[in-house]
């Protein structure tokens, strides 16, 4: 049986500007595309496909429908997911795996569907995945730390600009609901006025 407590994930995520270049190692991230078929009030089911083999640049203008159709074969990696709503960094998270046949065909015919390479690489103390978003989500970029406990004293690196840990828009179930592109510039204007922001209950932020 599984152990329910295992059905948790613990993160702290942040908003960047751009992804590093010396984070990119030159292998192919992982491509993943994913559709919602719920997204409301924080609360998510999600299907997931992801590929390590195929490296392609995500920007506005990439179509997660038409990167489907093209790569089909390459997605070998599928996972259907349950959330709940994130209070205080810590998320009710129940994911399986499912056979990616069926969760291609899925994703054509319904939900809402998301497309982003994931980069990841390893930051002083901690597993980091870098996620660059394309389509109507581009050109946000999520950095995200997460453990099998509380991400307390996190060395926070100088590319994270400002953290959205709690912020439900930027969830990945949020942005399926209300696109970035819809609402980045009003973001931005309310950055510029209210200036960074790094959660204090976490114990003690180092900064590089």
């Amino acid at each position: 049986m599984d152990n329910p407590m295992n059905d948790f994930e613990y993160e702290r995520r942040f908003f960047c500007r751009q992804m590093p270049d010396e984070l990119d190692d030159g292998d192919a991230p992982t491509l993943i595309i994913q559709s919602y078929y719920v997204h409301a009030d924080n609360y998510a089911l999600r299907i997931r496909l992801q590929s390590n083999s195929v490296r392609i640049p995500v920007d506005a203008d990439t179509d997660p429908m038409a990167v489907l159709s093209e790569y089909r074969d390459s997605f070998t990696q599928a996972f259907v997911t349950i959330k709940g709503p994130s209070v205080g960094g810590t998320r009710y998270e129940a994911e399986r795996e499912i056979d990616p046949h069926i969760v291609g065909e899925l994703i054509r015919r319904g939900g809402v569907p998301i497309i982003k390479n994931r980069f990841s690489a390893w930051l002083g103390e901690d597993g980091w995945s870098i996620d660059v978003f394309g389509g109507d989500n581009a050109p946000l970029i999520v950095a995200e730390a997460e453990r099998s406990s509380p991400v307390t004293n996190l060395v926070i690196p100088n590319f994270c600009i400002t953290e959205i840990t709690d912020q439900a828009r930027f969830s990945n179930d949020g942005l399926a609901a209300h696109p970035f592109s819809q609402w980045s510039e009003a973001f931005d204007r309310q950055l510029a006025v209210e200036g960074t922001h790094f959660e204090q209950v976490f114990g003690r932020n180092r900064h590089e």
